[in-house]
């Protein structure tokens, strides 16, 4: 039996206004927690963080490349744990009725190699039978992240996001509509970055004698970090997707790969035009959805399946030996807390008191719902989600 871990944190320093200050402290109380609390050796476990040269940086293929090597390492009978601490960021969904939240929950490394829920999803289903592999998420909207996973406490896949978010894809298609661009209403969700959509960005605070900001990433800083880093001014809404790919080429996301090989394909094959693709304007996607859903109506191919897996995600069996912990619901923040103390997320800090309180000894579903509490009493509005089998939801938390 073998304990190995990956833990993550990113201060992304340097930048004043998204720098975040608990992220690499959370790591080392979780690094400390693992050898002290459960055992595992200091060679067993890999750190990814942004302030000590020293260490591998946190970038998107890093971590990637960090989870798959996790994986792989994998035998039967193994323990394995992936701590992450920093921004997350959402958008709506490609089909709204086929993700299980509604969104699409993100992960933000320090260079804005965006690692996306579907990436994640990908990789923890390669963890091997026998294996249980322990997720932490302490990143703004982060229900759901484990896409399809089943959600044993929490709202996030569970409301009717039809009704909940009919506002905002009625402000989307206004927004369509006076590009004279017509979105049939039961593809509403086809592109990936709605042009109204805004996550929210909680404000910076003071609460309980420490400095209180939100680990959120909203899609408008999101572009403004991203013109930074390329020197591009006219990088906006509609053409985050080209611009990351253009950015990180074959290291981007594999999701944002694969719709643009499709996009790059279909102009190509000219089944599709230059000009209804909506290239920075609207979006990278919207030409290209259509004409992959108009096609897989009428039947003119079985490849459109493939195609259609890059907008309603892939159908494969769900993730049955990994438990998720969420430092939030979906449409929540989580607290980035800097007192003079010490600095920590309010969820990674609250799971560190958890376990010192019951000496490790705690299961999955005693551990959040406890979680929970103390953040609710210490006046915390976010909520923390486990998702996992109904098999895994008493088994001690990691190991």
């Amino acid at each position: 039996m073998g304990k190995k871990a990956l833990l993550v944190g990113i201060s992304y320093s340097g930048r004043e206004k998204y720098e975040l200050k608990g992220c690499i402290n959370d790591v080392n109380c979780m690094h400390k927690c693992l050898i002290e609390r459960y055992g595992f050796a200091e060679e067993d476990i890999a750190v990814l963080i942004d302030t000590d040269p020293k260490y591998p940086q946190p970038t998107g293929v890093n971590i990637r490349r960090a989870l798959s090597d996790l994986i792989a390492s994998a035998e039967p009978g193994d323990y394995l744990f992936f701590h992450y601490s920093g921004h997350g960021t959402r958008g709506l969904a490609q089909t709204g009725d086929d993700d299980d939240t509604g969104y699409d929950e993100c992960i933000v490394p320090c260079d804005l190699n965006v690692i996306h829920d579907h990436d994640i999803k990908e990789l923890v289903l390669k963890v091997p039978d026998g294996c249980i592999m322990t997720i932490v998420s302490d990143s703004c909207h982060s229900g759901g992240l484990l896409q399809n996973a089943k959600e044993q406490m929490g709202e996030s896949t569970k409301l009717n996001r039809e009704e909940s978010n009919s506002e905002v894809k009625d402000a989307e298609n206004d927004a369509f509509q006076s590009r004279r661009i017509d979105i049939p209403h039961k593809i509403h969700h086809c592109c990936y970055y709605s042009s109204n959509y805004e996550p929210e960005e909680v404000e910076e605070r003071e609460h309980a004698g420490g400095h209180v900001k939100s680990r959120s990433l909203s899609l408008s800083t999101l572009i403004e970090m991203l013109k930074e880093k390329t020197g591009k001014d006219d990088v906006d809404v509609g053409n985050i997707i080209p611009t990351l790919y253009d950015m990180f080429g074959e290291d981007a996301s594999p999701k944002f790969k694969e719709f643009m090989k499709v996009h790059l394909k279909r102009l190509q094959e000219g089944r599709i035009s230059e000009g209804k693709s909506g290239l920075g304007t609207i979006s990278v996607l919207t030409g290209v959805a259509h004409e992959v859903l108009k096609i897989k109506e009428e039947d003119e191919d079985v490849e459109v399946e493939r195609e259609a897996e890059v907008y309603e995600g892939t159908k494969k069996s769900l993730p049955y030996n990994a438990v998720f912990i969420s430092g939030c619901q979906t449409d929540q923040t989580c607290a980035d807390v800097n007192t003079p103390k010490g600095a920590y997320g309010a969820c990674s800090n609250a799971i560190q008191a958890i376990i010192a309180e019951s000496e490790g000894e705690v299961t999955n579903r005693d551990l959040v719902l406890n979680v929970r509490k103390k953040l609710a009493k210490e006046g915390y509005k976010q909520e923390p989600g486990l998702y996992c089998t109904d098999k895994h939801l008493n088994y001690r938390f990691i190991c």
